[in-house]
């Protein structure tokens, strides 16, 4: 088995790329070991030291790491655990665990704004951000503002203010007059 990595705009987060399918459907976000017990993945590579996050999508795992440890010295200890999972043949999510990941229930009157606030969230910046290793969802739209969580790469990384105002908030607004700003969550 070979496992790619690339770098990610967030210069604590690496992209695992392991070559097959990780997540059918959806993603799945672990902002911390406590979180992890609902992933055999996750637990394994939350095991070295100086994993900090970690984040499924389609086909790669980003992991965040502490900012006081270096790549060179984690990343042959979390490629081991990728490999030594995906060779194990135990599955990537326990039981019937489920990813928790996607957009919020909306409702009320902006109903028709947030299908298509969520409709351009799917087709356009979705698919980016997955390419760098990370997913933003709809959290809520309240009088002209729409809150987004980002999550995997996008979490914590330096450029997602420049991200969230320069380029998602003026696509929706382009689109949705009613947008006239877009706001982070944290989960």
């Amino acid at each position: 088995m070979f496992i790619q990595t690339e770098s990610t705009p967030n210069p604590a987060t690496l992209k695992f790329l392991p070559g097959q399918t990780v997540m059918d459907m959806g993603t799945a976000d672990f902002p911390n070991a406590d979180a992890a017990g609902a992933s055999p993945l996750a637990g394994r590579i939350f095991a070295v030291s100086g994993v900090q996050g970690v984040f499924f999508g389609h086909d790669f795992v980003t992991v965040t790491k502490a900012d006081d440890i270096e790549w060179d010295h984690i990343k042959p200890a979390i490629l081991g655990a990728v490999m030594e999972h995906f060779q194990s043949g135990d599955p990537v999510m326990a039981g019937d665990a489920a990813p928790k990941s996607g957009h919020a229930e909306h409702t009320g009157e902006d109903g028709a704004i947030v299908v298509q606030i969520k409709a351009l969230l799917d087709e356009r910046v979705r698919p980016a951000v997955a390419q760098d290793g990370g997913d933003i969802t709809f959290h809520g739209f309240e009088r002209g503002v729409v809150y987004l969580h980002m999550q995997g790469a996008c979490a914590g990384c330096p450029s997602s203010t420049l991200t969230l105002k320069m380029g998602i908030e003026n696509l929706l607004r382009h689109y949705i007059p009613e947008v006239v700003e877009v706001r982070p969550v944290a989960a």
